[in-house]
């Protein structure tokens, strides 16, 4: 497949200094808000802990380095939790389902090599808006409770029914009811420092990403709290929790796929449905990411399959979760200052240092920590200004947005995005339908009055054709004409003939119509 040659604009390697340091502060951010988010993810999906790092190593240094996007971070995905879970409990194993992860890869292959990303360009603005506030939302209720020390709910859920029998709100009251006076501490002064972080007087400070320095703040005032001991105390099962173990060790720890997996029928079944949805979610993401993209660069997304399909067939051969762009970590690499694609790039290869060689300092980080940097992302998506944005957008892009946003909080994202879908195209076919096919030509007072047909006019303009045509009086004498029609419906066609006949030539005059259609059989 062809593509445009590479630019100083799209070229892996930063130009300048400037974009370099903007990137590795991106990549350090981005990695710390995604260990958390991998382990989460694979304990949600019922899979060994390793198996997410592993995923979120290959969609940094894989898919980062062939991904034609600038500032997408690729990952594992809460979206295919549940997926996953139905999987192992289907195949028997972990081990089973790599295969069809794997085969989810090779499908994403085939679709980009045939070209089927532009389908994702049909996805309306106002549904990319919604999926969007969603996530930030999401963000926000989801760790509200990690804020305050409550971690019963893996870190990377987003669903809205969780593992452990709650719900969204639901588990708002029982984190109300655990609050942990260590964790909810260090929680809420990371938030504030992050806050604060912009408005220091000192640009050497404010050099340094707010998140990064929060990080550091967040983990050595857990070190200090762990000195003094006492109800302040993080215990480990409130921190980041990498498996412990050398590189030896870890590479033991691997699961392999099942080989004989591929002759059962049920993995083929497994693997097209990881595919197709991990495109969705993918291409998805690709869009949304143009949207919180200050410069709106865009991204070819049929190169964007490929990279993704690369990615999952080498994940599930190493034992890993299936891959897609994910935008919660693509929002924080773009407030972090991420500018091409080597903070996702590095951010892979941090994964893959800390994993091996520094999990007893990263796990000295408290979840409340990196709780109130997601917190800021997430407001961040659903400020109350893109409310007010799409409001005065009106009714027709209001709802859909509305409706898409509420359906994701209340679901999962892919089937909110699809009841959006179903309302953007709801509102679609109500403009059509109130449209209208017949616009007035000539002057009020005309003897005749000459009506001018659209310039496409579709069988959903029969009804309103129609109901234009009977308002008018008896005696009316009418001239319809088509010279401006690029387009008529046979249906509707018919329709102004029936019209024509039923009152008479004398009263109704048809102009530079085509002839009557044809009777048909019946």
């Amino acid at each position: 497949m062809s593509s445009a040659p590479e630019t100083a604009e799209t070229s892996p390697i930063p130009p300048t200094r400037g974009p370099a340091r903007a990137d590795l502060m991106a990549s350090v951010v981005v990695a710390l808000v995604a260990l958390p988010l991998c382990l989460g993810i694979a304990l949600a999906s019922g899979a060994p802990l390793l198996s997410g790092l592993v995923a979120g190593v290959i969609g940094g240094l894989l898919v980062g380095a062939l991904s034609p996007s600038h500032v997408q971070v690729t990952g594992p995905a809460a979206g295919l939790t549940a997926v996953m879970i139905a999987a192992i409990a289907t195949q028997g194993s972990y081990e089973r389902v790599l295969p069809a992860v794997m085969i989810g890869g090779l499908l994403q292959l085939i679709l980009g090599g045939f070209r089927t990303g532009f389908l994702a360009r049909f996805v309306p603005t106002n549904v990319i808006l919604g999926m969007l506030t969603a996530i930030g939302g999401i963000l926000i209720l989801k760790q509200l409770p990690h804020l305050v020390g409550w971690d019963a709910d893996a870190m990377g859920d987003e669903s809205f029914l969780q593992p452990d029998h709650e719900n969204t709100f639901s588990e708002l009251i029982q984190a109300a009811e655990h609050i942990h006076p260590g964790a909810t501490l260090v929680g809420l002064l990371s938030l504030g420092l992050l806050v604060a972080w912009p408005k220091l007087p000192w640009p050497a400070v404010r050099a340094v990403p707010g998140p990064l320095a929060v990080v550091v703040f967040g983990g050595l005032l857990s070190a200090l709290l762990s000195l003094v001991g006492g109800p302040l105390l993080i215990e480990e099962s409130h921190r980041v929790a990498i498996p412990a173990g050398g590189p030896a060790a870890l590479l033991s720890m691997l699961p392999r796929p099942d080989w004989s997996a591929f002759t059962s029928p049920s993995t083929w079944s497994v693997g097209l449905t990881l595919g197709l949805v991990a495109s969705l979610e993918t291409l998805l993401s690709l869009e949304a990411s143009v949207k919180i993209d200050p410069q709106r660069r865009l991204a070819n997304p049929d190169r964007e399959l490929l990279a993704q399909g690369a990615g999952n067939l080498l994940s599930g051969f190493l034992g890993g979760l299936p891959l897609t762009g994910v935008v919660v970590r693509t929002s924080a690499n773009i407030d972090a200052g991420g500018q091409t694609r080597w903070s996702a790039m590095l951010h892979g290869l941090l994964l893959l240092v800390a994993t091996l060689a520094l999990g007893a300092v990263i796990n000295q980080i408290p979840l409340s920590t990196l709780a109130a940097v997601l917190l800021l992302v997430g407001w961040k998506l659903c400020s109350p200004a893109v409310f007010r944005k799409m409001w005065a957008r009106g009714r027709s892009q209001f709802l859909p947005f509305a409706i898409t946003a509420g359906s994701i909080l209340l679901t999962d994202l892919l089937t909110g995005v699809l009841v959006g879908l179903a309302a953007s195209a709801g509102m679609l076919l109500r403009d059509v339908l109130r449209s209208e096919a017949l616009r007035p030509a000539g002057p009020p007072s005309a003897i005749i009055t000459r009506l001018q047909l659209v310039e496409h006019v579709s069988f959903l303009h029969r009804a309103s054709l129609l109901r234009a045509l009977d308002e008018l009086e008896p005696t009316q004498r009418v001239e319809i004409d088509g010279s401006a029609c690029l387009r008529l419906d046979p249906d509707v066609l018919e329709s102004i003939y029936d019209y024509a006949e039923g009152r008479g030539p004398d009263q109704v005059r048809l102009v530079n119509l085509p002839p009557r259609p044809a009777a048909g059989g019946h």
